[in-house]
């Protein structure tokens, strides 16, 4: 039986169409790529305020880390990008992070294709620079193969409504009777950066109790100085008494309090649940639609603090590869090795604390 296909002549056929992949490159960040980096990072879902490049001339200029950036890319257009620093000190050997002092980091990318060409580069740096091993701060994601879990911390966040009643409706009862009292103790909030000086002393006090040594100065100067436009400072007076602060990232259509401080007498007024709200209400109001509480270790204060806030609680997928190294690392405070040093911290003058803090603090980011 002859078909009407089999009388047509044979170039009249349908050919598929053939689809030509262009391969995935990967090269180290340039100076060129920069306008194309920025705007990779504020379209890709995944890309975060700390993928920005400013997050990298903010640690070099800081902590005089060494970074390396890389770029995949389809022709010239970037499909991924891979932002690492090189972290040395006699303490911790040295390590490749994606990112330091960063609750997000780790590789952004279009496609499996590209994301894994920037692994294998991430893992050929690492073994070339002989560290002890290569974190991944992912906020999302599953394990990569050979690779091992960091499920310490867990991240919060809140959808926001632009009208404020609303909002300070749908919070958790208890939470709004916090606020009330601080709103009848006479608390107010002031926005500006004229107010450092206060919040450096907020800060170094928060974290001088908590044990942690105190950053520099310089790193609020220089937030302050490159995101222009991008950070907020806010802090809590009662009269003209600075009680609580919070140093705010501001990218796309998020808002994250990133740095607090808050002296002893705070708790008492409610001055931090006052601050928190404050921040919400300020987020919702300059058309944010998420607010980020940021990251907690899991079973601390501050993991049980957001939680009475009725957040999205979502568990970090950092991941670590030894390279050198024969254990995953922790250098968090809860470790028992950690319990001595945190405990004579926190009996240091404070004076102290802000001399000899920066100078440790940069060995564990």
């Amino acid at each position: 039986m002859t078909t009407s296909s089999d009388c047509q002549p044979a170039d009249s056929l349908v050919k598929p169409t053939e689809v030509t992949i262009t391969p995935v490159s990967v090269s180290p960040f340039e100076d060129s790529d920069t306008a194309s980096w920025e705007r990779f990072v504020i379209s890709h879902p995944e890309g975060t305020f700390f993928h920005r490049l400013g997050w990298m001339r903010v640690m070099e200029k800081t902590y005089r880390y060494k970074p390396y950036y890389f770029c995949a890319k389809r022709g010239n257009r970037i499909v991924g990008i891979a932002p690492s620093f090189l972290v040395s000190s006699w303490v911790t050997g040295r390590r490749l992070i994606s990112l330091p002092f960063a609750v997000y980091g780790g590789i952004c990318a279009e496609d499996p294709e590209a994301e894994k060409a920037l692994v294998g580069r991430l893992e050929q740096l690492a073994l070339a620079l002989d560290v002890e091993y290569l974190e991944l701060r992912n906020r999302t994601g599953e394990t990569l193969n050979g690779y091992h879990t960091n499920t310490r911390y867990a991240t919060f966040t809140m959808p926001l409504m632009p009208d404020p009643e609303a909002l300070y409706k749908s919070l958790p009862k208890d939470i709004r009777y916090m606020i009330r009292k601080g709103e009848k103790a006479g608390l107010y909030v002031r926005h500006g950066f004229e107010q450092l000086d206060s919040f450096f002393r907020l800060m170094t006090i928060n974290l001088r109790r908590l044990g942690t040594p105190a950053f520099p100065r310089s790193l609020f100067e220089n937030l302050i100085t490159e995101f222009q436009g991008n950070v907020d400072l806010a802090v809590v007076y009662l009269k003209e008494e600075p009680l609580a602060g919070g140093l705010s990232f501001l990218s796309r259509d998020w808002m994250q309090p990133y740095y607090i401080g808050s002296t002893e007498e705070a708790k008492s007024l409610a001055a931090n649940n006052f601050l928190w709200w404050e921040l919400i209400k300020f987020a919702a109001e300059s058309g944010r639609s998420t607010f980020d509480f940021g990251r907690s270790k899991k079973d601390s204060g501050n993991f049980d603090f957001k939680k009475k806030w009725n957040p999205q609680i979502t568990s970090l997928p950092y991941q670590v590869r030894l390279v050198r190294g024969r254990k995953v690392p922790d250098f968090s405070p809860m470790n028992p090795k950690f319990e001595l040093a945190t405990s004579v911290w926190k009996k240091l003058p404070l004076g102290l604390t802000r001399v000899v803090g920066p100078r440790v603090v940069r060995w564990f980011p």
